[in-house]
């Protein structure tokens, strides 16, 4: 089952996204970008948080996303001869006929993947679209126990204006699954427009990882190296890490 973003989340993204992540995890992505020669794949472009970016620093950089209402986004930033750069298509069973040099999956897309068996499939759909030697990047934070247990109501997390005069306010709710290892996560959008107040929910759930989990998961897929960073700045994995930052590598 795919958690596809509706029109109205896809319309704010990069209002919240930009200034809840750049700071976060933007100059990690562009800087392996940058040092990559060969082609890279982005997995989960969003509205091109970091392929518009990439594209302009003359990376010959190819993505997708599940959701169409990402991609249309997207496309308008795009000049119409990079339009095919871009495909609608799941991390599960995407398909192109040449291999990347590095393959990124930024920010929470692994974390979409609810079965064992679709984590499985997606790395080794990676594993098998990377040239020899090429790594596989992707991200995922630390369980923070205290949210596991209690959940999160209503809170804010972004407040401010899409618009002079117009202001758009996000707040999330989650309940945890602890059995599957499942945060269920309710988004509520409320915003200005047409002289009155509009409202949407969202609803998603996302998978969560422990550290052993995931390297049990790595050992099973075609990967054989591999590495977890603790941040975005290159640290060691320790008790104090809010990420995981995983660096696949094929032989």
């Amino acid at each position: 089952m795919t958690y596809e973003y509706p029109d109205t989340f896809a319309r704010f993204y990069d209002l919240i996204y930009n200034q809840m992540r750049d700071s976060v995890d933007h100059e990690f992505f562009l800087r392996e970008i940058r040092q990559t020669k060969g082609k890279v794949l982005e997995i989960g472009t969003g509205t091109g948080r970091f392929f518009t970016d990439a594209l302009k620093n003359g990376t010959d950089i190819y993505g997708f996303d599940i959701s169409p209402s990402m991609i249309n986004i997207l496309h308008s930033k795009l000049d119409k001869n990079h339009h095919n750069r871009i495909s609608l298509q799941n991390i599960i069973d995407f398909k192109y006929n040449f291999k990347f040099d590095l393959i990124i999956a930024p920010f929470r897309v692994f974390m979409h993947l609810i079965e064992k068996e679709e984590q499985i499939k997606a790395l080794n759909n990676v594993y098998k679209h990377l040239k020899s030697g090429g790594r596989f990047i992707f991200d995922l934070f630390v369980p923070d126990l205290n949210q596991l247990l209690n959940g999160i109501d209503n809170q804010t997390d972004f407040d401010g204006e899409y618009q002079p005069g117009r202001k758009v306010r996000r707040t999330v709710s989650t309940k945890p699954d602890l059995i599957n290892q499942i945060i269920n996560i309710d988004f509520f959008l409320e915003w200005d427009e047409d002289g009155g107040r509009k409202q949407e929910h969202w609803k998603t759930p996302l998978r969560y990882f422990f550290r052993y989990e995931l390297e049990h998961l790595l050992d099973r897929s075609d990967f054989e190296n591999y590495k977890i960073l603790g941040d975005f700045h290159g640290n060691e994995l320790n008790e104090k890490s809010r990420e995981f930052i995983l660096i696949c590598q094929k032989k």
